[in-house]
């Protein structure tokens, strides 16, 4: 209970400070899927285009890679090329989060039958109408899946970004070690937890409409 009273008192104290944080928070992650979004899946569909599996393999090897890279060490090799703040963490965030949503929606568009293209074709649709009327409906639940990953990863990950100055709860979880506050430290991570999991929620919902239309 001492906790408790402690905690609330806490909120009502620094109740303005920890929303600057977990709007911060969510700039950086909401930039970061959103170049996520625009950037790879188009990549992806793309990938199924290619004749060449040797440069297929060389991107998916590539993306790979970053995910091997522990967050906090490709963080660190962005700052002498973008310095430190926001630009490099979204770029590091982006590389890092690349592969679930790259896999995902490649698998979701190899998984549409090449006879269902092919009537497509016969029906007389053009490319951007075989993909938006028949390739992306089938292939939704393997994107949104990919995507959900995704989302969570970069909702985790964006509290790395304040040990590069990028700010977000991160700011707030540092802050609390460096003062040794056990209020700061469980708010921030408290908060990027509840984050994540409602955006997972609403893309769960989100993708169930898609399904059903």
């Amino acid at each position: 209970m001492n906790f408790i009273s402690e905690y609330i008192d806490f909120w009502s104290r620094k109740y303005q400070s920890i929303i600057d944080y977990a709007t911060e928070h969510m700039i950086i992650a909401s930039t970061v899927i959103l170049i996520s979004i625009l950037i790879t899946i188009p990549l992806a569909i793309y990938m199924t285009r290619m004749k060449s599996d040797k440069l297929r393999g060389l991107i998916f090897s590539i993306a790979n890679i970053f995910q091997t890279i522990p967050t906090i060490a490709l963080l660190a090799i962005m700052i002498p090329i973008f310095g430190i703040g926001f630009t490099p963490a979204i770029v590091a965030l982006y590389l890092y989060a690349l592969l679930p949503l790259l896999r995902n929606t490649y698998a979701g568009m190899e998984s549409v039958d090449e006879e269902m293209v092919e009537a497509a074709k016969g029906m007389g649709f053009s490319p951007i109408q075989q993909l938006i009327k028949v390739e992306l409906p089938i292939a939704i639940p393997y994107i949104m899946s990919g995507l959900r990953v995704t989302v969570v990863y970069i909702i985790s990950w964006t509290t790395l970004a304040a040990l590069i100055g990028a700010g977000g709860l991160g700011d707030l979880v540092l802050a609390g070690i460096g003062y040794n506050d056990t209020h700061m430290i469980f708010t921030g991570a408290f908060l990027a937890i509840i984050i994540a999991v409602i955006l997972d929620l609403i893309l769960g919902m989100i993708e169930r409409r898609l399904i059903k239309n």
